[in-house]
């Protein structure tokens, strides 16, 4: 288990590993040892996975929005005194990655968005938040949120998939709400295509939270990205396809050293 220490401006965060630095952003309502089994990569990068404002171990509830998460994770970066780094982040996470590019460019050497979307239609904002808001309280406030949002997310319902998703699926009512609000209220389509850095975008094929659609949408609008469907997952691709998944991130992560 690793160690999590805490920043001067209080975001929990493990820091572990050698080799270039490598960010990984949780998602909505996850804590950062989510991507535990992203652990093994510090063989060969040197890991930081941050707890992003009001999830996990992360007490700051103030100000819960996407532009604030970024530029906590840019403070961070600097406290540690990291130049630049790999920006990996998952569903609500990539949204993060996306905003630290836009408040930092020159901090990102490559972007990883996984499962992830950069968008969401005023219509979709109606139907997901207006209509869904009273069923995610109830949820959230009588503690059944952790087995129907794993049959939600995986496509595989193994007992140890959808133990190891619950286990870091621990969402707060109040910022669970907050933040996907947030997420909602984003639009990154004139973003995408000033992106000039190395961007890698992962899907998974059965996602029924953030449609594939999504990610290829993505792919479409950064310049020279590469885009990858991890076959037989859900939302979850970095728990359902771990081997598969790491492998990608190696592979696409070696041949920037290459063209460093």
């Amino acid at each position: 288990m690793e160690k999590s220490k805490v920043s001067k401006s209080g975001i929990p965060y493990l820091h572990f590993g050698s080799g270039e630095p490598l960010v990984l952003i949780h998602g909505l309502g996850e804590e950062k040892e989510g991507w535990e089994n992203q652990y093994e990569l510090a063989d060969h990068y040197e890991i930081i996975i941050p707890d992003l404002g009001g999830h996990g171990a992360c007490n700051k509830s103030d100000g819960i929005s996407i532009q604030n998460f970024a530029a906590d994770v840019t403070e961070l970066l600097k406290e540690l005194g990291i130049e630049s780094a790999h920006i990996a982040g998952f569903s609500m996470g990539g949204v993060v990655a996306q905003e630290i590019y836009r408040q930092a460019p020159d901090l990102c050497r490559s972007l990883l968005l996984v499962s992830t979307f950069h968008v969401c239609p005023k219509i979709l904002r109606k139907i997901i938040y207006k209509s869904k808001k009273a069923k995610f309280e109830k949820l959230l406030s009588t503690g059944g949120q952790g087995e129907y949002a794993a049959k939600l997310a995986l496509y595989s319902w193994k007992e140890e998939n959808v133990n190891n998703f619950i286990k870091s699926f621990q969402p707060k009512p109040h910022i669970f709400l907050s933040s996907l609000k947030a997420c909602l209220n984003v639009d990154n389509s004139s973003l995408l295509p000033t992106v000039r850095v190395p961007t890698l975008v992962i899907g998974g094929q059965y996602d029924s939270i953030l449609p594939v659609q999504l990610q290829l949408w993505i792919h479409k609008l950064i310049p020279h990205s590469e885009f990858t469907i991890l076959r037989n997952t859900g939302h979850i691709t970095k728990l359902e396809a771990k081997d598969r998944f790491n492998y990608l991130v190696r592979n696409f992560l070696n041949r920037q050293k290459m063209v460093v």
